[in-house]
């Protein structure tokens, strides 16, 4: 071996993971290196760019930032980086700039791959081990994620701008021209001190005043908006979007111990939100007729696949894509109401499943029901709600979401009652469960309330949370059901293949990974009474409580990150390539990576599971007592 090679392997000899490598690794390593001389301030790798090389520092110093530009770590000699964008998606994740003039080895990915998969001690170094690598994983997602790290408070150009309640039309149009904002908060000033009692915005002058030509003297609180949702300045952009999608508001004021600091626009927040999908929402609200919504549906896969360019975690993914189904839903509503008139007697509009989870992706189905008010006459009243039922169900088939096979839409007249009679069907599947009846109705303990009198679905959330804590035996047919799905990991960590016709040998993500999450963290949610529809925030929920073993809520919070964001990414791969995105994944298409920490993840499902089974005894029907809420 020539003298320079031998000197680049006795120096990485002596520093981990290096130093515990064999002697043919070492010698592989030092006959393809390349090294390279940077100067102080020159940027080596830039974020986004083809990821070729592990960065070895054989001399110098190097600062790595995180997209954002936020300094992230500094290096010194026998340090390395470049790891993550080589085992990930083979882009640069972190970017990183010479501090000082630095020597360099470059060792090429191939070589990389191999000490990677031929190295165990190597392959856990560069990961970090068992569940902590599996946390370190998603964490370095979330970090290289600016929408993930940034707080609200960044977004706050300046005060919040405020008026009395008292004040007139004209007084009011007259502060926000002169302050320049498209908004005005409004006070309370009779409460001491002053409350914020609503908002007012340019669309409401334009839609609530002007158009109904209103006298300048009107009282500004007879159009303001009262329902406020507001955002507190130490939380994160991201959380700011999804309040903005899922409540569907161009303006949130920012709070700070209950005092307002601020109000945040949806202009503020498109500057860091670069996948588009609140103005899709938006585009969304302005489509007149069916054919248009048809139209704007196309742009959905658009949306989803720059989300997933960009980083975002499932979280915002989901909850996204919730938004955006949840809109084409409560536009189609608003079209079918304009069609048919406006309703006999006052109904809700409830999604179910994934969208009322805030956890849909681009391969989903409608999944909904209608529930009217006590005074609903079916002789007067159900000719009405059919045909608006079945407009919006085949309105939302127009635009990409496909009927429910199981037919668990409001079409179905049992899925469209009134709300004595929902109370009836929950408290008979909680006090009386039966195996059968609870795997078909299993879909509708994950409800939301999104169009009309939402208030009778928060009953039903209600009672549901009243009931279902205190019935162990409804909790172990739960449990009984939950164990019929199971990870595809066989009994050497090797994963279990489907073994028929078109889906030969792969493995679903959704029925083998994040259905049999989603259905475990229901049953603990359930039963500790929480009303939360989120997977995550039932985590949280349980979290509160000492229902899990310790770290329980974080291997699971961990385990549905990874499977749903590898699910995510093999849907946005699909798309990317023309293919129909689908949830079958064969193993030879995943990096290395994602083979190794899908395999950690499963095991937190199995583990998961056998908990589930000993903890609500789901064998016997006869569960352990839970521990409530603390």
């Amino acid at each position: 071996m020539q003298a320079e090679l031998i000197e680049i392997r006795n120096h990485l000899s002596q520093h981990p993971p290096f130093d515990e490598l064999p002697e043919s690794l070492l010698e592989l390593i030092a006959s393809n290196v390349e090294v390279s001389y940077v100067r102080a301030g020159t940027a080596i790798c830039r974020f986004g760019d083809p990821s070729t090389y592990l960065y070895y520092l054989r001399s110098g110093a190097v600062e790595i930032y995180r997209r954002s530009g936020e300094l992230y770590n500094r290096l010194e000699e026998g340090e390395f980086f470049g790891q993550f964008g080589l085992m990930m998606n083979k882009t640069v994740r972190f970017p990183a700039n010479a501090l000082e003039d630095s020597l360099l080895y470059l060792i090429p990915a191939a070589v990389f791959q191999t000490l990677w998969e031929s190295d165990d001690n190597f392959a856990d170094y560069v990961e970090i081990e068992d569940r902590t690598r599996l946390r370190s994983a998603i964490s370095n997602r979330e970090q290289g994620n600016d929408l993930m790290t940034a707080k609200v408070s960044r977004l706050i150009g300046r005060p919040a701008v405020t008026a009395p309640t008292t004040v007139r039309l004209q007084e009011a149009a007259r502060i926000m021209t002169e302050q320049g904002v498209s908004s005005l908060l409004l006070m309370d000033e009779s409460q001491s001190p002053a409350v914020m009692a609503g908002i007012v915005t340019d669309r409401d002058l334009r839609t609530r005043a002007l158009v109904d030509a209103l006298p300048s003297e009107t009282p500004i609180q007879d159009i303001m908006s009262n329902e406020l949702i507001t955002i507190r300045a130490d939380e994160f952009i991201f959380e700011a979007m999804l309040s903005m999608l899922h409540n569907n508001v161009h303006h949130l004021p920012v709070v700070d111990k209950g005092e307002p600091r601020g109000v945040i626009s949806l202009s503020d927040v498109i500057k860091y939100e670069s996948q588009n999908s609140l103005y899709l929402v938006s585009n969304i609200y302005h489509q007149n007729s069916v054919k248009g919504l048809k139209k704007v549906s196309k742009d959905v896969h658009a949306s989803f696949v720059r989300m997933v360019n960009e980083d975002a975690n499932s979280h915002m993914i989901g909850s996204a894509m919730a938004g955006i189904g949840r809109s084409f839903t409560q536009r189609l509503l608003e079209l079918g109401e304009e069609t048919l008139g406006p309703p006999p007697v006052p109904y809700c509009f409830m999604a179910l499943g994934s969208m009322a989870r805030d956890e849909q992706l681009v391969v989903t189905d409608q999944d909904n029901a209608m529930i009217l008010d006590d005074s609903f006459d079916p002789a007067q009243h159900d000719d009405y709600f059919l045909a608006l039922a079945k407009f919006v169900s085949d309105g939302l088939a127009d635009c990409g979401y496909s009927y429910c096979t199981g037919d668990i839409m409001a079409t179905n007249p049992k899925w469209r009652q009134p709300l004595r009679v929902w109370k009836a069907y929950f408290s008979d599947w909680i006090e009386n469960p039966k195996a059968e009846a609870l795997l078909n109705s299993n879909i509708f303990f994950d409800l939301d309330g999104i169009y009309g009198d939402t208030g009778m679905a928060e009953a039903l959330k209600s009672l549901i949370a009243s009931k279902a804590g205190d019935s162990p035996r409804f909790l172990a047919f739960l449990a009984r059901n939950a164990l019929n799905r199971t990870p595809p990991l066989g009994f050497f960590r090797t994963f279990v293949m489907e073994q028929d016709g078109k889906q030969n040998n792969t493995f679903n993500l959704k029925r083998r990974g994040t259905a049999p999450l989603s259905d475990l963290i229901r049953i603990h949610a359930l039963a500790v009474g929480s009303t939360a529809q989120n997977s995550f925030e039932r985590l949280r929920d349980i979290g509160a409580t000492r229902l899990l073993p310790e770290g329980g809520v974080e291997n699971l919070r961990d385990a549905l990150e990874f499977i749903a964001i590898v699910r995510i990414r093999h849907q946005a791969l699909a798309i990317e390539d023309g293919r129909e995105p689908d949830n079958n994944v064969r193993p030879e298409d995943l990096s290395t990576f994602e083979r190794n920490h899908l395999k950690d993840a499963f095991q937190v499902v199995s583990s998961a599971q056998k908990f589930l089974r000993f903890r609500y005894q789901a064998g016997s029907g006869r569960p352990r007592s839970n521990e409530r809420r603390s």
